[in-house]
């Protein structure tokens, strides 16, 4: 299967991200194990975490998703085939959170004992902390570098203005620059990547592996009325993209999809794997079906007058 490497950086990808925040809390141990089988099975490699999933989510803690691939990784003896992308910055508790020298060495230490590995491949600022000076995170970043124990640097949730910062700190200091962005960008929410952060990543040389690529499910064409939002945890994010401009989206979708014999899920994605900035979307699923269907996009090839039509739809 063809790869992509993440931006400027020696680390290759195939064009499909496991997105792993529903592990701990929609998918338990036995299910992850069933999908990363499946998934790396199928060809693929990189896994998406970080070490708050899924602290958010009523009983559950930070750390959890970490916890279960690194046991699957102890199970399976497959770490030199994986590529592991974590984040740090996330509120781990109460105070403990952010991109602070002591804050990422401690929070390094924890993801590499919970994942079971000596390393990490690609480690990620997942929020932007404009309370911690950018050369303070930089020189952790720069240490864990040389320790060995990071391999490729990368931020999320950033602006552009922070981003373009965020890289001169680094060039000028002499530190690992960022390598990639991983933004918020999918057929729907499109505006904000493309308009603002789209033109520094390609700019910059930068790997771009969004998430939320299905908009929480809504581009799957699973949820299309009021009545459907119930179907899953997530169903309530939906409500704000049931307006007219996502139904024409859905019909645009399911038009493609009928021409390509596929699915809404995967021309979604496989739109995204058309846009050349972008190295591999992140997707997540809990169950083997669901997987199996977005599996498909990777050889699914639009053509112009598809791409045209969701472009239409969706601008």
């Amino acid at each position: 299967m063809a790869k992509r490497k993440i931006g400027a950086s020696s680390v290759s990808i195939t064009q499909l991200v496991f997105g792993a925040n529903v592990f701990g809390w929609t998918v338990d141990e036995k299910t992850a194990f069933k999908l990363l089988d499946a998934f790396v099975g199928a060809g693929h490699s990189c896994i998406d975490t970080a070490d708050v999933y899924p602290r958010w989510a009523l009983g559950h803690k930070a750390g959890e998703s970490e916890t279960i691939i690194g046991n699957w990784l102890k199970s399976r003896k497959l770490r030199a085939k994986i590529v592991i992308a974590t984040k740090v910055g996330g509120e781990m508790a109460p105070g403990k959170k952010g991109l602070s020298k002591r804050h990422i060495a401690s929070s390094a230490e924890h993801s590499l004992r919970r994942l079971h590995t000596d390393y990490i491949d690609l480690y990620q600022s997942h929020y932007d902390d404009r309370a911690t000076p950018m050369e303070e995170t930089f020189q952790a970043y720069d240490q864990l570098f040389k320790q060995g124990k990071v391999r490729v640097f990368g931020a999320s949730n950033f602006t552009a203005e922070r981003l373009e910062r965020a890289l001169e700190v680094s060039t000028h200091g002499g530190y690992p620059v960022y390598r990639c962005l991983q933004p918020y960008y999918n057929l729907y929410d499109r505006s904000d990547y493309e308009s603002e952060l789209e033109p520094v990543c390609v700019a910059k040389g930068l790997g771009v592996l969004p998430y939320s690529a299905l908009a929480s499910g809504f581009l799957t064409g699973k949820y299309r009325n009021e009545g459907d939002l119930t179907k899953s945890p997530r169903g309530a994010k939906i409500r704000r993209v049931l307006d007219a401009r996502g139904k024409r989206i859905l019909r645009a979708l399911d038009e493609v999809a009928k021409h390509q014999n596929s699915t809404p899920a995967a021309v979604s994605l496989a739109w995204m794997m058309s846009r050349p900035s972008i190295t591999a979307p992140i997707v997540s699923a809990t169950g083997l079906k669901q997987l199996e269907e977005l599996l498909t996009s990777t050889w699914l090839k639009l053509e112009d007058a598809s791409l045209e039509l969701l472009n239409s739809a969706s601008g």
